[in-house]
């Protein structure tokens, strides 16, 4: 089917700008390598907000996005050398950032951090009151936190033996709560692939799950585990 003319226009636009800033950026990998520090301090002017809008994505939490950038430009300054320019320096940047935010949001994770929040938090900004004043202690006993954290872990570890695709897209999904349009986005594929993807994904992670507890069957109800 014709392509809308103005839509045609935009893409071409959008394609030029991106091949001028691939091309700078190139420039830019050159000149850092040829012994030129501020090259390196313009890529991280031209990234910093991109890198941490990355890291901010997966973790809700600015001060964490914030290390997690910095991180990202440490690692950049170590392997910059390295960069072959197989992909864009932007891409290149982008993978090293979400590698980082992922692997922190798992060792939240597994602590439980992102289902958490601090008693002493104060209600509002203009409020003395805390979230403890709210409630009547009713903390789990110890079997129950025992078993929840022992379901944690099994789930953390049987993540990791995911293949990246499925891990990123479940973790999207079931962690990050994104909807499938916003994944598709995200992703470059249509929300069908989105789906598809996520079934398969789950069954992978559901078959990691038997193994680690042969107790439990592939059929077996989400409340059994």
């Amino acid at each position: 089917r014709q392509l809308d003319p103005e839509l045609q226009k935009r893409m071409g636009a959008a394609s030029c700008a991106s091949t001028r800033e691939a091309i700078y950026d190139a420039e830019l990998v050159r000149r850092y390598n040829g012994g030129d520090e501020a090259a390196f301090a313009e890529i991280i002017e031209r990234y910093r907000e991109r890198i941490f809008l990355v890291a901010l994505t997966f973790l809700r939490n600015r001060a964490d996005a914030e290390e997690i950038a910095q991180d990202t430009f440490v690692r950049a300054y170590r392997g910059l050398a390295r960069f072959r320019g197989d992909s864009s320096l932007a891409t290149w940047l982008h993978r090293i950032a979400v590698n980082l935010a992922r692997n922190r949001y798992w060792y939240f994770f597994r602590r439980r951090r992102h289902a958490t929040l601090s008693f002493d938090c104060a209600l509002t900004p203009e409020s003395d009151a805390t979230f403890a004043d709210l409630f009547a202690t009713g903390e789990p006993g110890p079997d129950r936190e025992a078993v929840s954290g022992e379901f944690t872990a099994l789930v953390s570890t049987c993540m990791e033996k995911l293949a990246e695709s499925h891990r990123e897209i479940l973790t999207l999904r079931t962690v990050l709560n994104h909807s499938y349009s916003d994944i598709a986005e995200r992703l470059g594929i249509s929300v069908g692939t989105v789906k598809s993807r996520i079934a398969r994904a789950r069954t992978c992670l559901r078959k990691f799950l038997v193994e680690a507890c042969p107790e439990f069957t592939a059929e077996s109800a989400p409340a059994d585990w």
